[in-house]
């Protein structure tokens, strides 16, 4: 995970709601498979997590992964604009954003040349299907490490460590759909 000095209005909403529900850093890594260090970076905004591991806290804590993705809107017309949330090596749009107590989510993806997820792979529960739109990607599912270009699609059980790279020198954008039980 990349770490970095950042604002943490997620890590501030994730603490807020653990908290307020008496649940434990502790308890939250064991429901979470994310360790205690990970979780209190991500609460002090040292750490902006990925898409996966928001919607394995969000589903730890029973909530939507939209409280995390959206931005309150401040004007009419930022409400209909899909809310972008950046991290140092990637940044994905949500596709869905009304798609409240939905097991579907939809995002583009964007990846910076040569840049790849810190770290190790992430893992939430469901399946997760990957679409090139443009530049290419090396997803590693497991052991499995597959290259697709434009055009190419994967679809996997995102139970599995996975993790995304972008190996060319051009920036890759993706259309990842996420299944949630």
């Amino acid at each position: 995970m990349p770490k970095k000095p950042v604002s943490a209005p997620i890590g501030e909403k994730i603490r807020s709601l653990r908290e307020s529900q008496g649940i434990t850093l502790e308890q939250l890594a064991n429901d979470t498979g994310h360790s205690v260090d990970v979780l209190r970076a991500i609460e002090s905004g040292e750490t902006i997590p990925p898409v996966g591991t928001l919607l394995s806290v969000s589903r730890a804590l029973g909530v939507e992964s939209s409280v995390f993705l959206k931005k309150a809107p401040s004007t009419k017309a930022s409400r209909a604009r899909a809310y972008t949330d950046r991290t140092r090596n990637y940044a994905y749009t949500t596709l869905s954003p009304g798609a409240r107590h939905k097991h579907l989510k939809a995002f583009k993806v964007a990846i910076e040349p040569r840049k790849e997820h810190e770290g190790v792979g992430y893992t939430h529960e469901g399946e997760e299907f990957v679409y090139v739109l443009s530049g290419e990607v090396q997803v590693t599912v497991g052991e499995q490490v597959n290259h697709l270009k434009r055009g190419d699609s994967l679809h996997f059980n995102s139970g599995l460590p996975h993790s995304l790279k972008n190996p060319g020198a051009k920036k890759t954008e993706l259309l990842v759909v996420v299944y949630t039980p």
